[in-house]
């Protein structure tokens, strides 16, 4: 028996809600000049209030050492191990801007990318393109057909975009293009396996054209693509944890991961203080909500430290004004880390603090990664995360006789 399986055999209704506040990103390495990550020199009074009266703790998504995406990130806080459920980037963002997507299609993920003369990438994200100018760019490429596999090419958010397969015999089984570096050229897309040779081709002719038709518009002069997907078969969430579940999230990947599981989606705007009155404004309709920030993550991939800490201090101010009853569990975590320091995502667990009024307190008495290495959840599998909550919520009834 799995640990889904096991949760789903003792799950019980509730009056207590689940509220996961996840930040994209969060935890960070210390700044060279203070030796506090941007979570220690935010100002957090609000989550340090929650920690000291909570448990905190530190999660690996994935197992230790593994550097995760945002994909197995979510799903793992979820509770849906990663190495079992691996979804594809291409099939969330495509999820999440309400595309017709159609069983068989193979979707993808893209960045309009800056390379040089030497198509070398000089820039993963184009300057992070405003999302008027990705419409614009989408629409010199869509609707290609090549070799009878019809492509279809959709915006999604500034330098991102989905493109979608449709045809015949596709397969999902391909190497991403982008290599997720800069001062190298994008690499051909190749085939996991042999049978998906054919796909690799397809896709392979699309980049060449792709790269002719965006030759002179710097700097979105070529384009990146990872995550080929098709749809994949998960339980929803309302099956397992005997849940009504909704998200709150304004990028479109997060929006299709959270559908995928058989969240509902509500309609937010794109700031902090938008999606915790989103928050608010649906507390009495659902009892388990996610909210997504993604601030936190842009800011540490772009190697902005003290943009970061502003982020982390913006939600701190959110978390303030909360709904939360008495008998409600918050959790405040990430789906990995991005130190600004690194500017990319990196293996390093995440702190998470989980507050309940049946919590068993522990010695932290603020939120950072420094407490949580000593706190009372200890540093556990990210998918045990929401085990605890249910548990925390009087969700789950007891094991065996």
């Amino acid at each position: 028996m799995n640990n889904l399986d096991l949760i789903r055999s003792l799950a019980i209704p509730s009056d207590s809600k689940i509220i996961f506040i996840v930040m994209d990103g969060l935890g960070g390495l210390p700044h060279t000049e203070t030796g506090k990550t941007e979570l220690e020199t935010a100002r957090t009074p609000n989550l340090d209030r929650l920690a000291a009266r909570g448990i905190c703790g530190l999660i690996d998504m994935v197992s230790p050492g593994i550097t995760p995406g945002s994909a197995p990130g979510h799903l793992a806080l979820f509770g849906y191990d990663p190495l079992e459920y691996n979804i594809g980037r291409g099939v969330l963002e495509t999820t999440g801007i309400e595309f017709d997507f159609h069983k068989g299609d193979v979707a993808a993920r893209g960045n309009f990318c800056t390379v040089d003369a030497s198509s070398l990438i000089t820039d993963r994200r184009a300057g992070r393109i405003s999302t008027e100018i990705c419409t614009e760019l989408c629409k010199l490429l869509d609707g290609q057909k090549i070799d009878n596999v019809e492509i279809l090419v959709s915006p999604v958010k500034e330098h991102r975009f989905v493109i979608v397969l449709r045809g015949e015999n596709l397969r999902d089984e391909l190497n991403d293009s982008d290599p997720q570096q800069t001062g190298v050229a994008p690499r051909p897309v190749t085939s996991k396996h042999s049978i998906a040779g054919e796909t690799a081709n397809i896709v392979n002719k699309f980049i060449d054209y792709a790269g002719r038709k965006l030759a002179d518009n710097h700097p979105a002069n070529m384009i990146l693509l990872r995550g080929f997907s098709r749809l994949p078969d998960i339980t929803p969430m309302s099956d397992i944890y005997l849940l009504k579940p909704a998200a709150i999230a304004s990028y479109p990947m997060y929006r299709g991961l959270a559908k995928l599981v058989g969240m509902d989606i509500l309609p937010t705007g794109s700031s902090i203080e938008d999606e915790f009155n989103t928050l608010r404004q649906n507390y009495d309709r659902y009892d388990y909500f996610f909210l997504h920030v993604k601030g936190t993550d842009s800011a540490g991939e772009d190697g902005d430290f003290a943009r970061k800490v502003r982020v982390i201090e913006a939600v701190d101010e959110a978390v303030s004004a909360l709904p939360a009853g008495d008998d409600d569990v918050i959790i405040v975590t990430g789906d990995h880390s991005t130190p600004a320091i690194l500017k990319g995502h990196s293996w390093h667990p995440v702190p998470a603090v989980l507050y309940s009024k049946w919590c068993r307190p522990d010695q932290a008495n603020e939120f950072s990664e420094r407490a949580c290495v000593g706190g009372g959840l200890g540093q556990l599998k990210a998918t045990h995360l929401m085990t605890f909550a249910m548990a925390h919520a009087l969700k789950l009834t007891k094991y065996g006789a």
